[in-house]
């Protein structure tokens, strides 16, 4: 009876362990069959279709990503809270004066407020603003381009970016979305900003050093012949940077077409675009309180990003502020794109083998030290606005003036560089703070130039006096 009760053990022991192998075999190969069908075609997208919830059909896990990014969740020096960067940082009025964002400057919320943060500011509301300024903040823009130049792309860019933003406005109805990055039929990521298209290949054919490019040459042989095309010849992982740099960039609007143009013909360095503005006689408005030309940096992440060590590395702006992660069988990028800090785990402990308290102090710390830098060159360069409109009134000599305004010109050029960029510093520390030490010295330089001239004048009238 015993040996009787082992075998009937043994065969039911048996038994269940087939079957749990069945199930797990058959669980593998639905796994299997779900990676592989990467999506269920329900609705047929093409260039036309440009509201994400619309692409959320076939894609509902990318989609609910994107919903995400009207969360307002915060950093300690970032995130997407539209507080106002005027109250928390009073020398930008000083800065700024006579210029836009000396009325209205808030911090950018995510990509499902581009379109709506525009139409809110105080910047499109009370100042004429042109069209350009559609290029990065409403959906399909390369649908209406080509709509609005009858097929042509480029001609209905030009078209759009001169006509009044108002009258533009009536031409969107969407924020950021998915086709401005994929192409519609094979979800391979694209670019559709001419903006860039022109500004990459003026890069490449410049003889400016190519930022992360895993084969120089490749971009040089193109650039040469004036061909490069991100679409024909970047890799995917440059593609992981490049759909962010449409819009993540330093760019300006030329001519009386307000044209948006990207200014690298020179390079990507701080230095390199100051030398193309300066060649150009350009100057994006005229300081209200010191008269000097000044530039408006916008939000130069890709240039910094491009002096960093995660560019040398062959890291792109994805596998951080989107990196995979497994939803079911599938592997997906997180389409919730937001600042990595938020999303320690997957975006930063896939490299860094640390603890996410020690990598979260380690970003800090090196934001922390700008951000000090940041306030020091700010207090020194509206101090020297300051003192320049002071020395006006007292009639110093209009040469030693005109050398401070120069000094404020490259000074609050710098300043603005870093303060515009969205990661404090992060991309890259060291150039970061290069940038800024360098704010600080020719903002201190043109505070010299005044005292020395001030000086030079009393000496001057106690001589005459004698």
């Amino acid at each position: 009876m015993k040996k009787w009760g082992v075998h009937f053990l043994i065969v039911v022991v048996t038994a269940a362990a087939t079957a749990g192998l069945t199930a797990l075999l058959v669980n593998i190969q639905q796994r299997k069959l779900e990676a592989r069908d990467r999506f269920v075609r329900l609705v047929e997208l093409d260039e036309s279709v440009l509201d994400a919830a619309v692409w959320g059909r076939n894609f509902p896990r990318e989609y609910d990503g994107w919903l995400r990014t009207s969360d307002t969740n915060r950093t300690r020096y970032g995130g997407s809270e539209a507080f106002s960067h005027l109250d928390a940082h009073p020398q930008l009025r000083t800065i700024y004066a006579g210029y836009p964002f000396g009325v209205d400057y808030r911090e950018e919320r995510g990509h499902m407020y581009s379109l709506a943060d525009q139409k809110l500011s105080l910047r499109t509301q009370q100042f004429n603003q042109p069209g350009a300024c559609l290029h990065c903040h409403a959906g399909g823009m390369a649908h209406v381009y080509r709509t609005q130049g009858q097929g042509d792309l480029w001609v209905g860019f030009t078209n759009v970016c001169r006509m009044p933003l108002t009258q533009a406005w009536d031409l969107v109805q969407h924020p950021v979305t998915c086709v401005d990055c994929h192409d519609p039929k094979t979800m391979a990521l694209r670019i559709s900003r001419p903006g860039f298209l022109a500004g990459i290949a003026v890069l490449a054919a410049s003889d400016a050093p190519v930022p992360s490019a895993p084969s120089i040459e490749r971009w040089r042989a193109a650039g040469r012949k004036g061909t490069y095309d991100p679409n024909r010849e970047a890799s995917r992982q440059e593609m992981r940077s490049m759909v962010c740099a449409q819009c993540h960039v330093e760019y300006y609007f030329k001519g009386a077409e307000k044209l948006v143009t990207f200014p690298w013909h020179r390079g990507l360095k701080v230095e390199d675009i100051e030398a193309y503005y300066d060649a150009m006689n350009y100057a994006d408005w005229t300081h209200a309180i010191s008269t000097a030309k000044v530039l408006k940096a916008q939000h130069p992440e890709y240039e910094l990003w491009n002096q960093g060590i995660h560019a040398r590395s062959g890291v792109a702006c994805a596998d951080c502020h989107m990196p995979y992660k497994r939803d079911g069988a599938m592997k997906i990028s997180d389409h919730h794109i937001r600042s990595p800090v938020l999303n320690i785990r997957r975006a930063c402990l896939t490299c860094h083998h640390v603890d996410e308290d020690e990598m979260r102090q380690r970003v800090e710390a090196i934001q922390t030290r700008t951000r000090q830098l940041l306030d020091r060159a700010m207090d020194t360069v509206a101090e020297l606005i300051q003192e320049i409109g002071e020395a006006q009134a007292r009639g110093v000599p209009e040469d030693a003036i005109e050398r401070a305004r120069a000094f404020q010109r490259q000074a609050q050029w710098r300043v603005d560089f870093i303060s515009s960029e969205n990661s404090m510093g992060f991309h890259a520390p060291q150039e970061a703070a290069r940038i800024l030490a360098e704010a600080i010295d020719f903002a201190q330089q043109g505070r010299l130039v005044l005292v020395r001239a001030a000086r030079a004048a009393r000496t001057d009238v106690r001589e005459r006096a004698r």
